[in-house]
């Protein structure tokens, strides 16, 4: 349900405006139009200052619940914190990218052994200079002896498949082998080893730093509300309408209708402001809330990833709820899989504390759905168990398509009713057609295909109330379309022929429209099948690949080896069909909701959320 909300027109003297939008962010009941707002280039330094810090609170979460935390050390100065980590994870980042890069010079030169950097720039200031080439050994074999004869060639190391030699000369000379050079050494080994320790000494007494900053994380976010509550103020200030040569402003403010008369009461209390109250009409631009019941405000999670409906339309989400839920279970599809989402759920709840407590709940729905549906279907971990009640295989191809018809059906009975109760019955004419001649098909028609026996006594395709209603239903169609002519239009024939016309490619457009939207329903069959059948293969892998599809004549050790790789195979085959399976059943009934039944329920959207001004903490 979408929350009634007043729209608020309020003038106040400029020099107010810092007191009086305080005083409304203490209320927290009202939200101040901001849009088309032009951020400054002092602005997006704001914005960059609050994104930092978010991010860094982000990172100091994740570093406490880290190896690398350090409990009990050394308290900061308060005012100090941000910019200490700031300076602590640049060090990191330093540290980290010359380690790096260091230990791929140790791992390039720890092969060519011990040496002294410093003779070695001694040999190249007299004159001797070494070059250092690296070969393999079929190669340097073949072709040392023709190397050597132009050049003076050491071997330094060699192992199976390479060959490690220097060429000595002045520097000068060209060379040309077959062979990959490298670049000379500026630090030996030991050297290289001495400076990666020092490295990650530094990198460990950040990290005590980053401890401390951790500890006294309070103060960022303290830091970062004020920063927000600044930023409200500078889009405020900016987006305000301002008159009488700068000293009023002029905005627009929101609050639900319900809390409506405590902000009346707030802003009587200023004698120097001048509000109007008023129903917000269709052109506003009106924030939405939602409210709903404890199941459906679940899924306002899953609705949020496409929009918000607009104001003055129908929140889909009570409506859309029961669909994901079925949809999610049949796309999963086996008992197992689904007790394990529902513990992860659980696990979510009492461990990841408020923060994931809608997400943890919907989780544990979502799995228990799919344990039931995996019951009745008789899938357990890709195995057959005796509780089916119906061949998921053979029988629901045609329940899929039927539960498709069913969901765009009813998001056609949303959009009738609703523009029924807001435009009158006569806007929905050709919608409603539409409706009854597809129901009428359906019960005629299409629940023999389903099973033979559901047949509807003196509702037949052959019978005449069928063609009663699909005459009715069509009539509606292709005549009363459009009543928004001219009743002359109508009186000579006119306005009939015109619907008719436009009827007849509404027509078009509908049927490959509803057919293309039914058949999209057949996905959850197909995933909920693909994923069954790895399952089984999976199943059959780890009992063929260790012989114990063939049993076990006689317990031993080789049989524990069995049972072990049979295990594994198992644990590795189900957790990836599981993954797999899972987004599948995330993402797919998802598309099913957004695309068809959000359009054949009539669904319209809006970016704008109602966020009213408060106290950031």
């Amino acid at each position: 349900m979408i929350v009634k909300m007043m729209k608020y027109n309020i003038a106040l003297f400029s020099a107010e405006r810092e007191r009086f939008i305080e005083r409304l962010r203490e209320l927290g009941m009202v939200d101040i139009t901001t849009s088309g707002w032009e951020p400054t280039e002092a602005d997006r330094e704001l914005v960059t200052a609050i994104e930092s810090r978010t991010k860094a609170l982000a990172a100091l979460e994740q570093f406490a619940n880290s190896e690398e935390y350090l409990a009990g050390g050394a308290r900061l100065e308060k005012g100090d914190v941000f910019e200490a980590y700031q300076s602590a994870q640049n060090t990191i980042a330093a540290a980290k990218s010359e380690n790096t890069r260091l230990q791929k010079m140790l791992d390039e030169w720890i092969a060519w052994g011990d040496f002294d950097c410093s003779t070695l720039a001694k040999l190249a200031e007299s004159g001797v200079v070494l070059r250092y080439f690296t070969a393999q050994r079929a190669t340097f074999e073949k072709s040392s002896e023709e190397w050597g004869a132009n050049l003076n060639i050491a071997v330094v190391g060699e192992d199976d498949s390479t060959v490690r030699f220097v060429v000595i000369g002045n520097g000068s000379e060209e060379i040309a082998i077959d062979a990959q050079e490298q670049k000379a050494p500026t630090m030996n080994n030991s050297e290289l080893k001495a400076q990666i320790e020092q490295n990650e000494a530094t990198i460990k007494a950040q990290n005590g730093v980053l401890s401390a900053v951790s500890d006294a994380r309070a103060e960022i976010e303290a830091e970062l509300a004020a920063l927000k509550c600044q930023m409200q103020d500078v889009r405020i200030e900016a987006t305000a309408d301002k008159a009488a040569e700068g000293l009023l402003l002029v905005m627009e403010g929101w609050a639900e209708k319900a809390t409506s008369e405590q902000v009346d009461a707030v802003l009587n209390e200023y004698p120097n402001v001048v509000y109007i109250k008023e129903n917000p009409t269709e052109e506003d631009e009106t924030p939405v809330k939602l409210k709903n019941n404890r199941f459906a405000r679940l899924f306002e999670l899953i609705g949020g990833l496409y929009a918000l409906p607009k104001y003055g339309t129908l929140d889909m989400t009570p409506f859309f709820a029961p669909f994901y839920m079925l949809f999610f279970a049949i796309c999963l599809n086996d008992a197992g899989y689904g007790a394990i989402i529902l513990l992860l759920g659980i696990l979510m709840r009492f461990l990841m504390g408020e923060k994931m407590r809608k997400m943890s709940y919907l989780t544990m729905i979502c799995g228990g759905a799919t344990t039931l549906f995996g019951l009745a279907t008789g899938s357990l971990f890709g195995m057959s168990i005796p509780t089916a009640l119906f061949d998921f295989q053979a029988e629901f191809f045609s329940w899929a398509l039927a539960l498709g018809v069913f969901q765009i059906l009813f998001g056609m009975l949303l959009n009738i009713i609703f523009k029924a109760s807001h435009f009158g019955i006569k806007s929905t004419f050709s919608t409603l057609g539409w409706f009854i001649v597809l129901v009428s098909g359906c019960l005629a028609g299409g629940l023999q295909l389903l099973n033979e026996n559901w047949v509807i006594p003196g509702f037949t395709t052959s019978s005449i109330a069928f063609y009663v209603a699909m005459g009715v239903g069509l009539f509606m169609m292709l005549f009363l379309n459009d009543l928004s002519r001219k009743p002359i239009e109508y009186i000579l024939l006119y306005g009939f022929l015109k619907n008719f016309a436009s009827g007849l490619w509404d027509t078009y457009n509908n049927i490959t429209g509803l057919l293309s939207d039914v058949l999209s329903y057949i996905r959850l069959f197909a995933i909920g099948l693909s994923g069954g059948v790895l399952a089984q293969v999976f199943n059959s892998l780890a009992m063929g690949l260790t012989g114990l599809d063939a049993g076990i004549e006689q317990f031993g050790v080789g049989t524990v080896f069995q049972i072990l790789g049979a295990t594994a195979i198992l644990l590795v085959g189900h957790a990836i069909n599981l993954f797999m399976s899972t987004i599948s059943s995330f993402v797919h009934p998802m598309r099913l909701t957004f695309v068809e039944f959000y359009k054949n329920a009539g669904f319209e959207m809006t970016t704008r959320a109602f966020e009213p001004l408060t106290k950031e903490k």
